[in-house]
């Protein structure tokens, strides 16, 4: 099969022959319909996740069929079409048995523990636990751009946050993640605040549901105490940086929940926290990390019922032969969609 292998982090990222996946005996192997890129690609390229070994094939957002099962499997038969978490569950462990497969303590990710899915095929693990079953009326793409973006905002607005309606939720960060957010907290009846350093994503923000746009250059906690008259009930930093964190935690009001889903990496791994306000306020610190698959129906429904339009975020569609030099270019946070691996021909 055709895949994108590097073989040093950092270095050259090829679309070169590999041997076919084989399925374990609780395990599938999809043929890939469609495969988002994502930053968490670029950071597993860059040597930023212990998990990955060399070489390595990149690639967790993922949409296609079924096209092996191994001889443990129950639930999934050659055909059919399906997504997976980008955390998946072992199923054995305390965290799979209370459902929070998200935390497994022996999680299969694809891209990172294992190759993932920049080919035309991909193995996946514990596969009766965690593939998800894909609605005829979703297509591959608006699939895969649900990917670790879309699911992780569902549990952080949704699940971790409990967002209710009317309630104020401040966004830092307008990329794939932070947009997601913005889009579902608009569905959950939240009034949305859209925090970014660039004015195109903010107007882009508004138009997925964000009802204000805060342009980071400013004094972001002074803005949001002001156009929500004491801080956000909710505030989410999507994208991980010491002045995000802080200001996600900053701008609460009183017993105010921060979710923190942004990867605090390299010079952000220690950033600064309030713990003033944290104490004085009372306010709430979590962090979400992906979402388990039982959960996916809920989120499904959002689209199914158009409450939700993931497929308004991609930006644009290419070949697996292009994904390289799309891959490396990741770090320039170059606009706020989303590109798609779904030609794996070419």
């Amino acid at each position: 099969m055709k895949a994108v292998l590097f073989s040093e982090f950092g270095g050259p990222l090829q679309c070169v022959d590999v041997p076919d996946p084989t399925p374990s005996r609780g395990g599938v192997v999809i043929r890939v319909a469609a495969s988002g890129i994502c930053r968490s690609d670029w950071h597993g390229w860059m040597g930023h996740d212990a998990d990955v070994r060399l070489p390595h094939v990149p690639g967790h957002e993922l949409a296609g069929v079924v096209a092996a099962v191994g001889a443990n499997v129950t639930r999934f038969k050659v055909g059919d079409r399906i997504t997976v978490p980008f955390v998946s569950g072992c199923g054995r462990c305390e965290q799979c048995a209370q459902g929070q497969q998200q935390i497994c303590a022996s999680q299969f990710q694809p891209g990172f523990t294992a190759w993932g899915s920049f080919a035309e095929f991909v193995a996946i693990d514990y596969a009766d636990i965690n593939l998800v079953g894909l609605p005829e009326s979703i297509d591959f793409v608006t699939a895969a751009s649900l990917g670790c973006r879309f699911a992780t905002s569902f549990r952080a607005i949704v699940d971790q946050a409990r967002v209710q309606p009317g309630e104020w939720v401040a966004i830092h960060g307008c990329g794939g993640v932070g947009l997601s957010a913005i889009m579902i907290a608009n569905a959950m009846g939240a009034r949305v605040i859209a925090v970014d350093i660039d004015q195109a994503k903010l107007d882009f923000a508004k138009r997925l549901g964000a009802e204000v746009g805060v342009l980071a250059t400013t004094d972001v906690r002074a803005a949001i105490l002001e156009h929500t008259r004491g801080g956000a009930h909710v505030s989410m930093d999507a994208l991980g940086s010491r002045v995000t964190c802080y200001n996600s935690i900053a701008c609460l009001r009183p017993q105010g929940r921060h979710v923190q889903v942004g990867l605090m990496l390299g010079a952000h791994a220690d950033p600064p926290v309030p713990m003033g306000l944290v104490i004085a306020k009372e306010l709430q610190v979590m962090g979400s990390h992906g979402m388990q698959a039982h959960r996916y129906g809920a989120m499904l429904d959002l689209i199914l019922t158009d409450r939700v339009k993931p497929q308004l975020m991609v930006e644009k569609t290419i070949s697996l032969t292009a994904a390289p030099a799309e891959l490396a270019a990741m770090d320039s946070f170059r606009g706020p969609g989303i590109t798609v691996i779904n030609d794996f021909n070419h």
